[in-house]
């Protein structure tokens, strides 16, 4: 199990198109237990960061840790970042983990801190798209790299456009919500201002690209889902019952 890098798990309850995200039930367990006990496999240092009681409580029934961070804040990485200050633990390599991923795992953060180790400042997650219904989704985020593997653009339009038809669903890259920074990064992306293309597309990554800074996008061959929509709740749940009527 790994140690030298701190996960946080920002967890608002105010979600607009999920209410009270963090804490709706799946198969019996409120969702942000399931991805503070999914984080807790692979790391021994995760914290999670909320604006409400109820998320607090139910992260320290579950055996973990929780910073109480303002409501108000921007976005998650703020929340991060405030949880960093108020925490008082001292990590160079800081990942953040959204409050919506019950099926991450070691095999889609631990790249992330390989690529903070060899110097990048900031580093996500992307995986190949398996169906060409979940390209169109807004809610599912496209990305496209550079030959070197740095993300050139994200967005919810889907990228790059196919004007001849000859791609291939697995040929479009989703992004996946986990972001990993050097501390000092972080507190440079939380004193930056909000950008355009982060307005209008409402993805918080851009903001580092607007600021003329690189983020490399690891591919990893799977992933399971995050949980964004009443439609998510219902698959998620029905993955998770498989996975474990499946041990």
């Amino acid at each position: 199990m790994s140690s030298d890098f701190l996960v946080v798990i920002p967890a608002r309850l105010g979600s607009m198109r999920l209410p009270e995200k963090p804490l709706r039930l799946l198969n019996g367990k409120p969702l942000i237990e399931w991805v503070y006990r999914a984080v807790s496999s692979f790391c021994n240092n995760v914290i999670v960061a909320t604006d409400s009681e109820r998320v607090l409580r139910v992260v320290e029934d579950a055996g973990g840790r929780a910073v109480l961070t303002p409501s108000e804040l921007p976005s998650g990485t703020d929340r991060v970042a405030e949880a960093v200050r108020r925490s008082g633990l001292k990590f160079e390599y800081i990942v953040n983990v959204q409050g919506d991923e019950p099926f991450v795992k070691a095999e889609h953060v631990l790249p992330i801190v390989e690529r903070l180790k060899k110097g990048d400042r900031f580093v996500t997650v992307a995986v190949p798209f398996y169906s060409s219904e979940e390209i169109g989704k807004p809610s599912n985020v496209k990305v496209v790299r550079d030959r070197e593997g740095y993300g050139m653009y994200f967005s919810r339009s889907p990228i790059p456009f196919d004007r001849d038809g000859n791609l291939l669903p697995k040929d479009y890259l989703k992004h996946v919500g986990i972001y990993g920074f050097k501390k000092d990064a972080l507190f440079d992306f939380v004193s930056w201002k909000e950008g355009f293309l982060e307005k209008v597309e409402k993805l918080e990554q851009l903001r580092i690209l607007e600021h003329g800074e690189k983020i490399y996008v690891c591919v990893v061959k799977h992933y399971g889902m995050g949980v964004d929509t009443e439609e998510d709740l219902v698959k998620a749940e029905k993955l998770l019952k498989e996975k474990f009527d499946g041990c």
